[in-house]
């Protein structure tokens, strides 16, 4: 029994030792948090537009009877990378042609409205999520998250953190290719 119980510190530390690498895994992309949402229709929500930006709010009605899919970026103004992201979302929208909606999450209207007016704004649509639910819909992880929709409504992509730097723009760029192939909109 002695035994035992000497040896479960070194069992325990094994195992956490285990999880140590397996979370150093090169291969182990972090991004790839799995979502129940793909492939299924998006959630029910509807919220109220951001007071003072301009735009219409957003809501689960607004994401089908697209001729192409639209791409649905959870943002705030306290996010940093957010902010990082922020150039690539409005080089997609400028260059690309790309739908973008916003839902602002857990943001002070006037702090939304403030970030927009000095970084720009590539949204046609931003819904104000203030106590957060709509995230809990979308089963956000955190901010920013970014989903392309399809015309249709379904969910067919989730992108967990910024879309910054060559291989995230990159694997981004081929989801939302996919997408558009698949709606038979152009690319």
């Amino acid at each position: 029994m002695k035994r035992a119980i000497a040896a479960l510190p070194i069992l325990v530390a094994l195992i956490i030792g285990a999880f140590f690498l397996w979370g150093l895994n090169p291969d182990r992309d972090p991004s790839a948090i799995p979502s129940v949402l793909i492939s299924q229709p998006a959630p029910e929500f509807d919220l109220p537009p951001v007071e003072g930006v301009g735009l219409p709010g957003l809501s689960r009605a607004d994401l089908y009877g697209n001729p192409e899919p639209v791409v649905v970026n959870v943002f705030a103004s306290w996010c940093v990378p957010c902010r990082a992201e922020h150039a690539v979302l409005t080089r997609m929208v400028e260059r690309d042609g790309v739908r973008l909606f916003g839902i602002n999450y857990k943001d002070k209207p006037d702090d939304a409205r403030v970030w927009l007016e000095e970084l720009g704004n590539p949204y046609e649509r931003i819904g104000s999520d203030l106590d957060g639910r709509a995230g809990i819909e979308w089963g956000l992880s955190g901010v920013p998250e970014t989903f392309i929709v399809a015309g249709d409504g379904t969910v067919l992509y989730r992108y967990v953190g910024p879309v910054v730097g060559a291989a995230a723009e990159k694997k981004f760029a081929t989801a939302l290719a996919q997408a558009r192939s698949r709606d038979g909109g152009t690319s």
